[in-house]
């Protein structure tokens, strides 16, 4: 057997607090219940990655994603991790409707993959863009006070670019951001309504935000993601790039949203794909003249570094929100990139140059076990 075949595959359960209550118009989370998975090569390599699924956003709980893994490890088994995009294709067909689970298979494969032949993980992509790069701050919904004590925390620490969620109520989304762009010179918004607006909300949002100067440079997924229609109108009406989100959940999906004009920018996040077909979406929006935002769910510096590795592969990601890991209690990574503010450093190190502690009751499927299928 080559060095590079896959030894075994470990993935064990993750709990980590966030700082704050996690609210957006579709639900809440004061707890990320993700997933950590890592594969070993027969040269010891190892490789990391991470499921964090959000069930209100892309359907998937984490105990979806460990019967997942489960089924799927045992396949893995004796493969050669040089041949990830054979083997991302049969996780596709094998799970088609489990992206988070997938996605944390997928970026433990690059991940060890990236170490055995010694490159960093954005050269997958291409090192086209490598460089620090800025990501936004998400304030969850809340009462105006607790919003003001957020931003005013985040604000303090350089940022200025505000993700809003919104979608809940107009007239209070409304007082927040005023709330926020009296209190804070030189701020612009980004509205996420998660589906939460119709048509009718999103416009008068718009609105009462420009009534007392507001800048919102960004409107990401104000309605229910099959209503392309209102994003059409909404783009044509409020004269505000308009960002697809839940709309977006494959390269179909992607494909309708681009024929029918109902986005400005396309929201890549590899949770709701997978990583290889996120890669995918990447290259079709480009070539058919939209933007890129890119962005994920409550994950740790495991997964946001994949995500992190492909704004620094490829041209063309225009806004980050690549802040989860910042309104996560605890940080269980160690090594990859860092935070400086709202600047995110590439790292040093081979593929995402980072890894996380394995518990010793982690589940851990491995050559000695069942007769593995193949793809």
């Amino acid at each position: 057997m080559k060095h590079d075949h896959i030894e075994d595959v470990t993935f064990w359960p993750i709990d980590i607090p966030t700082t704050d209550p996690f609210v957006v118009a579709t639900g809440s989370r004061t707890v990320a219940e993700n997933v950590f998975v890592r594969i070993r090569l027969n040269d010891s390599t190892e490789g990391y990655g991470e499921a964090a699924p959000f069930p209100e956003v892309g359907g998937e709980d984490r105990e979806s994603c460990l019967q997942t893994l489960a089924r799927l490890a045992p396949s893995l088994i004796g493969q050669p991790v040089h041949d990830y995009r054979a083997l991302s294709r049969h996780l596709a067909e094998q799970a088609p409707s489990q992206p988070a689970a997938r996605c944390a298979i997928e970026t433990a494969l690059l991940d060890a993959y990236c170490r055995t032949i010694t490159i960093h993980l954005w050269r997958i992509w291409g090192g086209a863009d490598v460089r620090p790069r800025v990501t936004d701050i998400t304030i969850p919904i809340a009462t105006q006070d607790k919003t003001l004590s957020l931003a005013r925390s985040w604000y303090e620490r350089g940022f200025r670019l505000f993700k809003m969620k919104v979608g809940n109520d107009v007239d209070a989304d409304v007082h927040r951001l005023e709330t926020l762009h009296r209190a804070l010179p030189g701020i612009s918004f980004i509205g996420d309504g998660n589906q939460g607006f119709t048509r009718a909300e999103c416009l008068a949002f718009v609105d009462g935000v420009r009534r007392f100067g507001g800048v919102i440079v960004l409107l990401e997924q104000p309605v229910v993601r099959d209503d392309l229609d209102s994003l059409v109108a909404i783009r044509r009406d409020t004269g505000i790039p308009v960002a697809a989100d839940e709309s977006v959940r494959s390269l179909d999906d992607a494909r309708r949203v681009i024929t029918q004009g109902a986005a400005d920018y396309i929201n890549i996040k590899i949770m709701k794909t997978g990583v290889l077909e996120a890669a995918e979406i990447v290259s079709l929006t480009l070539n058919s003249g939209l933007k890129l935002m890119i962005g994920g769910m409550l994950e740790s510096r495991i997964a946001m570094g994949c995500s992190f590795s492909m704004v620094l592969g490829m041209k063309g990601f225009e806004v980050l929100d690549l802040d989860t890991p910042l309104l996560l209690a605890t940080d269980p990574v160690q090594g990859g990139y860092r935070y400086d503010g709202p600047t995110l450093q590439p790292w040093q190190e081979p593929g995402l140059g980072c890894s996380v502690p394995v518990p010793a009751n982690a589940h851990t499927t491995n050559i000695r076990g069942d007769n593995p299928s193949r793809p």
